[in-house]
């Protein structure tokens, strides 16, 4: 796996970081997780950015929202008792065929 791919997917890993912590902002109104959001969020971009230079811009920002919607489900599903139903997960198991089907047909990049 080429160093792209592992920012990409450290990008991906932070976007869940930063989604959920913003649950604990509180709209803003709270100064620490605030901050560790934002930190995040810049950390998730930079790391995006970094994983664009090689990667078609379609697949990676595709890639990026993927990972970042599939683990903020789970962790929802997890930490917040959201529904865990079946179709729930398929739909989950949709969005990681399509993203395996990105990396698999990116070109080798």
């Amino acid at each position: 796996m080429s160093t792209s791919w592992i920012c990409l997917i450290i990008a991906g890993c932070l976007e869940c970081g930063w989604a959920l912590s913003l649950k604990y902002t509180e709209g803003f109104t709270r100064p620490i997780p605030s901050l560790m959001t934002a930190a995040a969020m810049i950390a998730s971009f930079l790391f995006l950015s970094l994983a664009m230079k090689t990667i078609p811009v379609g697949t990676a920002y595709t890639v990026w929202t993927g990972i970042g919607a599939i683990g903020v489900a789970l962790f929802g599903m997890i930490l917040f008792n959201e529904p865990r139903d079946l179709a729930r997960i398929l739909c989950l198991l949709l969005i990681i065929s399509g993203i395996i089907g990105l990396k698999v047909f990116s070109g080798g990049r």
